[in-house]
């Protein structure tokens, strides 16, 4: 689609990039600083997403998390250098040819770039190599992620121990993207009947945290209606649904970078029937308990002798040695990642944002259940952020009820 003349003023005008609505400038200087704390005298070289990369997806650019995380800066083609010295933001060259078409980046030499970027000082994308190689000269270690800069250190585990504690900004943005995405959930269950289609419910539950304000999925949709909804990653949504089957929906939107995840199971008709309630019951329950356990020095990992995992797996074991249809593990820390990076080596901490989500899947009965919620880990056990999207079934059946 050709831009108007109206729209190419517009894009011909210098777009520096600020940071995310409802941040500023200090939260990244923080996260940077207590980076730099990490690494001590080392230094540390990251790139952000060309525009190439960005356009593989339909959804337009996004920055790459971790650059994000420690930038802020949503324009194509950056990278950042911090040292103890300081940190050095590089932009690339200017592009007339393809301004016309995607608007103007900003570059170094822009006036006021570094005050509106946030930094101390801002440089041409071409001076990077050359001032990574002077720094590592001075400096024991260079960490990266990428290895064409041939680090001696990994950049990603540092990065993930920070991205762990989410601040009262970013707990924020996850309840934007939750709100959203609770009513992406009831506009679904509102709208399920027989006779539709999974995709017809996949976009609707799009459509919703859309104009909630989400800019994209924070995944594919996960739609699975009777033996779809024992697939786990299922994201073709083409099956017709049918009275007397099962649906799930594992979908959610992503707010300002920061994703949700949510599951419910409902029927397509509006009520359980005995066994899908039997089996659904089950799988709340080993939810509830894990949700109980979940605090401070807690982990989710199956390989953990104590773990919320195992809380889920035994309360199965307990009621029919159902262990065996729980095929996945327990839950992920999310973020600006639906599946955000962490530290296995550490616990759970206050500060923390897990998904809880046990599930039963049974093909011999083309049943599947999963309950997810999102839960922040506190000081003295958990809160539910999604606890305004009923669990319960009889709650679920209420609200399906066709008025």
């Amino acid at each position: 689609m050709l831009v108007s003349r109206r729209s190419f003023l517009f894009a011909a005008m210098p777009l520096l990039a600020a940071p995310p609505t409802g941040f500023g400038f200090d939260e990244f200087r923080a996260r940077r600083a207590a980076l730099r704390k990490q690494l001590g005298t080392s230094i540390a070289v990251l790139e952000g997403r060309t525009e190439a990369e960005g356009e593989l997806s339909r959804d337009g650019f996004f920055q790459e998390p971790n650059f994000l995380y420690l930038t802020g800066w949503r324009e194509a083609g950056a990278a950042v250098l911090l040292t103890p010295e300081g940190d050095t933001l590089y932009l690339p060259p200017r592009r007339p040819d393809t301004d016309r078409w995607h608007g103007r980046l900003a570059a170094h030499d822009d006036p006021g770039v570094a005050a509106q970027a946030g930094f101390d000082r801002v440089a041409p994308m071409e001076q990077l190599g050359r001032d990574v190689a002077t720094a590592a000269h001075r400096h024991p270690e260079l960490y990266a992620i990428d290895a064409k800069w041939k680090p001696s250190a990994d950049l990603a585990r540092p990065i993930a121990r920070l991205r762990m504690v989410k601040s009262a900004a970013e707990l924020k943005k996850l309840e934007q993207a939750i709100a959203a995405s609770e009513a992406a959930h009831l506009a679904a269950w509102a709208k399920t009947k027989p006779g539709l289609y999974e995709y017809n419910i996949a976009s609707t539950m799009v459509a919703t945290y859309r104009d909630g304000g989400c800019q994209r999925s924070a995944y594919p949709p996960i739609v699975g209606s009777g033996p779809n909804s024992v697939l786990l990653h299922y994201n073709v949504n083409e099956r017709r649904m049918d009275a007397g089957e099962i649906l799930l929906m594992d979908v959610a939107g992503e707010y300002d970078g920061y994703a949700a995840d949510i599951t419910r199971t409902v029927p397509v008709n509006g009520k359980f029937t005995p066994r899908q309630r039997e089996i659904y019951e089950l799988v709340l329950g080993a939810q509830a308990a894990a949700i109980a356990a979940c605090k401070p020095g807690m982990r989710l990992g199956k390989k953990d002798a104590s773990s919320l995992y195992k809380i889920a797996f035994d309360y199965f074991e307990a009621h029919g040695k159902l262990g065996k249809y729980f095929t996945h593990g327990l839950g992920h820390h999310i973020g600006l990642d639906v599946h955000d990076p962490f530290d296995p080596d550490l616990p759970l901490a206050a500060g923390h944002v897990i998904t809880i989500e046990p599930g039963l899947y049974l093909p011999e009965e083309k049943l599947g259940v999963r309950i997810e919620d999102m839960v922040l880990v506190t000081e003295t056990g958990c809160r539910v952020l999604t606890s305004k999207l009923p669990s319960a079934p009889a709650a679920i059946e209420a609200a399906m009820k066709r008025r």
